[in-house]
């Protein structure tokens, strides 16, 4: 831990140019983040060295982040990027997108070897969690353009841990799950195997990067403190890539704070959950054009509407 605290150090000190442009917050920020991979990149800011900064609570499904950070428990959260711009909708533009934390992590597992490509998924029920947020909208549109609409039953399960149970049991022979839950559930059920790398899938049928998870901010908030967001921001960054550097101590952590389960599985796992930190300019231009192959796809998927420029922050605009 001695580099990241050097790493936030040094963030700590650049912080200082921003004193006196919206400094307000006397107390911790209160953040709202989910398992697994949206959770895994700021496990290093949950200990009690940052409990005076932040105060982090873990949720298992987005719909738990929702209500809180629209009525203000929350102010800063990880969330699908696709609800992002659903609740920039819904609250009239008061979200905003700080940073893309998490690019793609969703894989088919097959007990078997009947599906190695989309085209064999025809005729066959597939097993799903996500329901609502962005993995629907992916595998949906993946669907929809390899023609299989209306020839794969699609079953959604509520939760990840749900499916994965019924996978390493055997009770589900094929069924799209999220990293780190793939590692996890193949380690339980060694006839298991990846059919279909859905990342790879999107981006030949897309042709854009996949992204899945982002870090927005209530906009209200942001206004009133933003010296303490911009910290935050320089922190996350810090630690998402500590988190990739030092993944065997991460991994303990991550077992120890509830974000996986176990820590052997969370080493495995971690260069499987494309953990990032996109800011300013990447972070729009990734999230933009995955919010438009959506919204073209399904308006509904993103609220609506897409959104505005005032959606994305970027640091450095003038």
């Amino acid at each position: 831990m001695k580099k990241l605290t050097a790493l936030i150090l040094i963030a700590c000190m650049a912080a200082a140019m921003f004193a006196g442009c919206g400094t307000k917050a006397t107390t911790p920020i209160n953040i709202g983040t989910l398992q697994g991979p949206t959770g895994m990149g700021m496990v290093t800011l949950m200990g009690d060295e940052f409990s005076s900064k932040y105060n982090i609570t873990i949720e298992s499904a987005p719909d738990a982040v929702v209500g809180k950070i629209i009525n203000g428990e929350l102010d800063i959260a990880a969330v699908p990027v696709n609800l992002a711009a659903t609740l920039y909708n819904k609250t009239e533009g008061n979200i905003m997108m700080i940073a893309v934390n998490t690019l793609g992590v969703l894989y088919v597992l097959e007990e078997g070897e009947t599906v190695n490509s989309m085209a064999d998924l025809a005729g066959k029920t597939l097993y799903a969690t996500g329901q609502g947020s962005t993995p629907e909208y992916m595998l949906s549109y993946l669907l929809e353009k390899n023609g299989l609409t209306d020839s794969v039953t699609v079953e959604y399960k509520a939760e990840h841990s749900e499916l994965a149970t019924l996978m390493a049991s055997g009770e589900v022979k094929l069924g799209m799950l999220p990293e780190p839950n793939v590692t996890a559930t193949m380690a339980k059920n060694e006839n298991l195997r990846v059919a279909l790398d859905l990342t790879k899938e999107w981006k030949d049928a897309a042709g854009v990067e996949p992204v899945q998870g982002c870090i927005v901010v209530r906009k209200d908030y942001f206004e009133q403190n933003q010296a303490a967001v911009r910290l935050f921001l320089k922190e996350y960054e810090a630690a998402v890539n500590y988190t990739k550097a030092n993944q065997a101590e991460t991994a303990a952590l991550m077992e120890k704070y509830g974000i996986i389960g176990s820590a052997a599985i969370a080493e495995k796992a971690i260069d499987k959950c494309n953990i990032v930190c996109y800011r300013d300019e990447a972070m729009r231009t990734a999230a933009e054009a995955m919010l438009q192959v959506l919204f073209d796809a399904n308006p509904k998927s993103v609220g609506g509407v897409l959104p505005g420029d005032d959606f994305y922050y970027n640091e450095n605009a003038k």
